[in-house]
């Protein structure tokens, strides 16, 4: 979840900063984003799957899995829209006066995005970085049962199968565990919002 989750965060911030303060690009841009939001991770698994098969040969010093990239890859495709929005919402809702200091200051480009750019849109980048890692967590789930990587959702996955007697509490344990572990995560990047904020 982290490694697809900061791959996630490095596309999406950076894009919906240029998003927020060109509408140009805004324009362009959204439909694509229009395009990909909605694609499930089950429709993204069977690409990424075949992609990484093809393209990553695993040795005995490989640093990465097969099935750990494809996990990887497909919670970046789902996560990194939440995070694209909300950056380029919350930085097209720039106060103007703000945006009129810095041209007082003539602040450069950096200086401008540094100072005056993220400080204001940090709430809004925040709201959507919660929403992603609580994507994230959630497309990795539904990684594991489909691809069958080990984790929880393969747990989960296996325990149907297998039907017997006490599946059903075990299903329901490892339920209460996914969603206390999705709190957990929610919770880190809440003290995050609250630290930067």
């Amino acid at each position: 979840v982290f490694a697809g989750f900061i791959i996630a965060t490095l596309i999406a911030v950076p894009v919906g900063i240029i998003c927020g303060m060109s509408p140009l690009f805004n324009t362009a841009i959204n439909p694509l984003i229009q395009i990909f939001k909605p694609v499930s991770p089950l429709a993204w698994l069977p690409i990424v799957t075949l992609m990484v098969s093809a393209l990553y040969v695993t040795t005995d010093d490989s640093w990465f899995e097969k099935s750990f990239l494809t996990s990887a890859i497909t919670v970046t495709l789902c996560s990194l829209w939440p995070t694209l929005i909300n950056t380029a919402v919350g930085v097209s809702s720039i106060d103007k006066d703000l945006i009129n200091v810095s041209k007082v200051l003539r602040l450069n480009a950096f200086n401008h995005v540094l100072k005056i750019v993220l400080p204001s849109s940090i709430p809004m980048i925040f709201t959507g970085l919660r929403l992603s890692l609580g994507i994230g967590w959630m497309v990795l789930i539904a990684a594991e049962m489909l691809a069958q990587n080990p984790g929880l959702g393969k747990f989960v996955w296996d325990e149907f199968q297998n039907g017997s007697s006490n599946s059903l509490g075990r299903i329901m344990v490892a339920v209460l565990t996914i969603g206390i572990i999705g709190f957990l995560l929610d919770w880190i990047m809440l003290s995050f919002q609250r630290y930067f904020s």
